[in-house]
């Protein structure tokens, strides 16, 4: 339910709108500006032989995906770039 405009917790001056454009502004450019990153893999199976490498491979697209996230996170503005 969307709270009353005319209640007294609503304290800025055309708030509703304000909040609109805020929204349209958001959907613009966040994910719009950027390529879709496909869903990282989920199912890592290790059993009594798994070798260094199958985890490594394994860190190394997590760590890879986590990198697309961050990057398109910081063209949108919404973390800070590395110092």
């Amino acid at each position: 339910m969307d709270p009353d405009p005319e209640a007294p917790d609503r304290t800025i001056p055309h708030q509703e709108a304000t909040e609109e454009v805020v929204a349209d502004v958001i959907e613009a450019g966040v994910g719009h500006n950027n390529a879709a990153i496909t869903d990282a893999s989920v199912a890592h199976a290790l059993n009594a032989t798994f070798s260094d490498t199958e985890v490594e491979g394994a860190l190394n697209a997590l760590g890879g995906k986590i990198n697309l996230i961050l990057a398109a996170l910081r063209a949108n503005g919404i973390v800070d770039t590395v110092s």
